[in-house]
């Protein structure tokens, strides 16, 4: 098995590319995450899930490289990672009562010969009506201040949802699994 490297310094990626018991290494990217002018979300994710794993490249010169991004959109607005307790009320007060999409894209480069390998995942998150006084309960027991539309999914975030619509749970956590075990299948890592 080639070396494999997760071109992100995101713990919640890390943590669910361990429950494939493959070894890899994680390294940061650096990658400008700005978006393009008229950029679709879709474009935005695939764009730089690629450019993160091509920004390691030089460092790891014959590994597989994994890397992933999430664009999350309320309508027409793209979500980012709230960073305090205000931005976060603001996020999900917006949410309320919506659907927020989540744009996973995922890149397997081989360093060696520059082959590299993209999918994408959609994943639909159906908000329940929330007043204040639920979202500042949820943000003094969760503090999601460094997750994309201020909630973790995996955690008590679950209950500020109706339903979650997609192909892969993890997929709303940043990594695409089912994807990623497809890709690694075309460059011969076959898992169980």
């Amino acid at each position: 098995m080639p070396d494999i490297v997760l071109a992100s310094s995101s713990a919640y990626r890390a943590k669910l590319l361990k429950n494939l018991h493959i070894p890899f290494t994680c390294t940061a990217s650096n990658v400008d995450e700005s978006p393009l002018k008229n950029e679709t979300p879709i474009a935005l994710a695939q764009r730089l899930a690629e450019a993160k794993a091509r920004a390691v490249a030089e460092q790891f010169q014959h590994h597989l490289i994994i890397g992933s991004d999430q664009v999350a959109c309320c309508g027409e607005h793209i979500l980012g990672k709230p960073g305090n307790r205000e931005t976060a009320i603001q996020q999900l007060s917006q949410q309320s009562g919506q659907i927020v999409d989540f744009y996973t894209s995922i890149s397997v480069l081989d360093s060696a010969t520059g082959k590299c390998l993209n999918d994408a995942d959609l994943c639909s998150v159906h908000f329940r009506q929330l007043d204040r006084s639920q979202i500042l309960r949820y943000l003094d027991i969760e503090q999601p201040y460094d997750c994309v539309g201020s909630f973790k999914s995996e955690a008590y975030g679950i209950v500020l949802f109706d339903k979650i619509v997609g192909d892969d749970p993890n997929a709303l956590i940043g990594l695409p699994l089912i994807k990623l075990i497809a890709l690694l299948a075309q460059f011969g890592i076959v898992l169980p």
